[in-house]
């Protein structure tokens, strides 16, 4: 749009679960609900309006093998724009991305840093790989790199068991978090497994990613704790494909991830039930693809969250978690436009009518 130019937005505006309005105004890139005075230049655009969608565990510049170039970086990021995602939390990568953050025309990106994994014991070429002397210091490193997270690998499979197994000792992980919470950072880890969950908890941990591994004692812990799940269930529906592939080799390890596999949308909806704070995320740019958060918010819903919530684990809900504003009075303009009510059909965010980014609309 021109200089003097307003976007007004028409027909149901969900500024929050419980406050929906019938239009709003972009004016300078940001979001107005008091109509502009003035000679302007005015586009309409109609439908059911939502704050961009968020994507709480995404790996941009990263892929199946590693760090990925520029150009592939800038792929993955238009891929998630185009599925409506405008904030990202990238829940590790050893890409710098920085450059993102000044192209308009991208997502905008929380970063958690490289993952910090125990040596041997993470994908190759994805974490810093360590030992537990070690991890102080690589906290702080990574804390001081990203936007208020870092990113701990909290179990994998152990080669000398054959299953997954706790990567640090207690004392370590205390020390670790208690370091990354004085620099002012959020710690969030890795963890399939149910062993590695209580330590991380009681140790302070913020948030775990995947969370296969809750149970009834451990669930009532992380809502005591207030601490957050991003089950990445888009994710977790590959267990068996994994399992198959290395049940010769690891057959305890495979028979677990079938178990964690079986028991998914019981565990999320046992944490939700429990009041365990959810959000959404689909662990893309391993070895999935971008753009799936719809397809994540489908999956919430199968497991059992009613429909305002899960589309809350990707909006509202989301964007407060992560301290960035949704469709406030003077909030930067990014949000996505569908043709009928999400709260009806969530399937319907799989097809936005219209993004806007940065007060811009796109496409």
């Amino acid at each position: 749009m021109s200089e003097g130019a307003a976007l007004h937005l028409k027909g149901r505006v969900l500024a929050g679960p419980d406050d929906v309005r019938d239009e709003l105004w972009v004016v300078g890139g940001r979001v107005t609900y008091e109509r502009p005075g003035g000679t302007r230049e005015l586009t309409t655009v109609e439908g059911w309006v939502l704050p961009g969608l968020v994507d709480a565990h995404c790996h941009v510049g990263l892929d199946a093998h590693g760090p990925v170039d520029e150009a592939t970086s800038e792929k993955q990021a238009l891929t998630d724009r185009d599925a409506g995602t405008l904030l990202i939390r990238d829940a590790g990568s050893p890409s710098d991305t920085r450059w993102i953050d000044d192209r308009e025309e991208l997502p905008r990106i929380i970063r958690a840093g490289r993952h910090i994994a125990r040596t041997r014991r993470y994908i190759r070429n994805f974490a810093h790989e360590i030992e537990p002397e070690d991890l102080v210091a690589y906290v702080a490193q990574e804390a001081r790199r990203g936007d208020g997270w870092v990113k701990l690998v909290g179990d994998w499979i152990d080669r000398s068991t054959g299953d997954l197994e706790s990567c640090w000792p207690r004392g370590a992980v205390e020390a670790a978090i208690a370091e990354a919470h004085r620099l002012g950072a959020r710690v969030t880890a890795h963890c399939f497994a149910e062993d590695s969950l209580a330590p991380l908890v009681e140790a302070g941990i913020d948030c775990v990613e995947h969370a296969t591994g809750l149970t009834e004692e451990t669930i009532p812990l992380f809502a005591e704790r207030g601490v957050a799940i991003v089950p990445t269930l888009v994710n977790i529906a590959t267990f068996p494909q994994l399992a198959d592939a290395g049940a010769g080799k690891f057959p305890r390890w495979a028979d677990h991830m079938r178990r964690l596999h079986a028991r998914r949308y019981d565990t999320v909806r046992a944490a939700h039930d429990a009041g365990v704070p959810i959000f959404a995320g689909t662990d893309a740019g391993g070895s999935l693809a971008h753009g799936l958060v719809a397809q994540e918010v489908a999956e919430l819903m199968k497991a059992g969250l009613p429909a305002v919530e899960a589309l809350s684990a990707t909006t509202w809900g989301a964007r407060d978690w992560l301290g960035r504003p949704g469709l406030t009075e003077g909030a930067p303009a990014d949000l996505v436009v569908y043709e009928s009510d999400p709260r009806a059909d969530v399937r319907v965010l799989a097809a936005p009518r219209r993004v806007v980014l940065r007060g811009k609309v796109i496409g």
